[in-house]
């Protein structure tokens, strides 16, 4: 199986400025919109941003990069950028879908009344929409973990968050990141233990529906299990109450994802070498050659046969790990403070770079279709093949998204996905 499918709803949909509390002015997709340097902090700017459709177009390439791309076992620089972006592109989606939901639902104050109302109606359409669009693209049995069910349940999750102050926000998802993944394995645990996860099955409509594990997939047993995804949303959510705008800020947000990355990779290695056993446990556990890199890359390879104690320190992008988390966020600020500087202060790079920020512009309708592109040709094994198909990829998405966003404000698919929520004008 291949990871790093993109997120949902409104990460891979990212709100038009008429939901973002903006003005309803359509913005060319060639501009930049950074926030205003003058920008206070209590009222940050609403408009779209150019470094966060940029941030948004690299996570997808790093997911394409994971899905058609050569193994990272290639070695050598390309090997390691490949390794790169394996679980920490999902994790950037993650974190940009939770940046998107408090676009739509109010920024930098949340909406109330009303709107509150209307604003939390398109969410969870949006969400629904998205599990099932998910659940269809999983129906096509492709090797791709197709993320976009998980998201959109991850979405209704963090939604009642919206409210909460930053510090609150931020203080929720610490607390989700240390404690999470300490319930998901004894949830697992006893999963593997027991027979109520198979009389949840049996009794759930979803899962008959889409002949898969349906809730309990979702929640717990599947690749992008909702109790250790929620974290990655909650910091988005943060990170979009701030005013971006400002290089204090935005240095700031660097320092924070920088902190974070050493605390969760370097964590993982310390524990993984002072607790006894730790890295014997670990390698005997898995399939991969070596446990040498459980503290930062998925190269360890797959649990085998039940999950140990010891894998709780591990920090591969996948492992659902307190560890992982950490350093995956970290990667993800780190990102998003780039990408949002560079279109602040480089605007030769961001009209260079602005290929990419359509293909964040469009991201639902990209992933959508490079997923269709995978159930028609198939994935290449073989190094040489999967390169060509990667960069095909890459550049066919920016050709098309560049053209596209030229003459609309939205992607195909997320015209249809915003469609659907215009009925919540009616919410009074």
């Amino acid at each position: 199986m291949t990871h790093d499918a993109p997120s949902v709803s409104t990460a891979l949909s990212p709100a038009p400025a008429s939901e973002q509390g903006s003005t309803p002015t359509s913005i060319p997709a060639t501009a930049s919109t950074t926030v205003s340097a003058s920008a206070t902090a209590s009222e940050p700017s609403t408009g779209r941003l150019t470094g966060i459709d940029l941030a948004r177009g690299l996570a997808v390439f790093g997911m394409y990069a994971a899905h058609v791309g050569p193994d990272p076992s290639a070695g050598g620089p390309l090997g390691f950028v490949l390794e790169l972006a394996r679980g920490r592109s999902s994790a950037l989606f993650a974190l940009l879908a939770g940046f998107s939901l408090v676009l739509i639902t109010g920024r930098p104050h949340p909406r109330t009344g009303r709107a509150g109302r209307q604003a939390v109606g398109r969410i969870l359409i949006r969400s629904v929409v998205l599990v099932v669009l998910g659940f269809a693209l999983t129906a096509l049995d492709t090797d791709v973990d197709v993320i976009l069910a998980f998201y959109g349940l991850t979405f209704l999750a963090v939604l009642p968050l919206y409210r909460l102050k930053v510090r609150t926000l931020a203080f929720t998802g610490a607390a989700c990141a240390l404690v999470m993944p300490q319930l998901l394995y004894v949830i697992r645990q006893s999963i593997d233990n027991g027979d109520w996860a198979d009389t949840v099955i049996s009794w759930d409509p979803l899962a008959r529906i889409s002949d898969t594990d349906g809730l309990v997939e979702l929640l717990f047993t599947g690749e992008y299990p909702v109790l250790t995804w929620m974290p990655f949303m909650i910091v988005g959510m943060v990170v979009a109450r701030l005013d971006l705008g400002r290089a204090k800020v935005r240095a700031r947000l660097a320092l924070a994802g920088g902190g974070l990355a050493v605390l969760g990779y370097g964590g993982s290695w310390l524990a993984l070498r002072l607790v006894p056993n730790a890295h014997a446990t670990v390698a005997a556990a898995t399939d991969g050659d070596s446990a040498a890199s459980a503290w930062w890359s998925d190269t360890v390879g797959y649990l085998t046969d039940g999950t140990p104690a010891a894998w709780l320190l591990v920090a591969a992008p996948h492992s659902q790990t307190t560890f992982s988390i950490l350093g995956n966020t970290g990667v993800a600020l780190l990102v998003v403070a780039a990408c949002v500087a560079v279109t602040a202060r480089m605007p030769r790079v961001t009209r260079l770079a602005t290929p990419v920020a359509a293909v964040g512009m469009i991201s639902l309708t990209a992933y959508v279709l490079h997923i269709l592109a995978i159930y028609v040709v198939g994935m290449e094994e073989a190094t040489a093949p999967a390169l060509v198909a990667l960069l095909a990829f890459i550049m066919t998405a920016m050709l098309l998204a560049t053209a596209w966003t030229r003459r609309f404000r939205r992607g195909p698919l997320e015209y249809l996905l915003h469609t659907t929520t215009r009925v919540t004008r009616h919410i009074k």
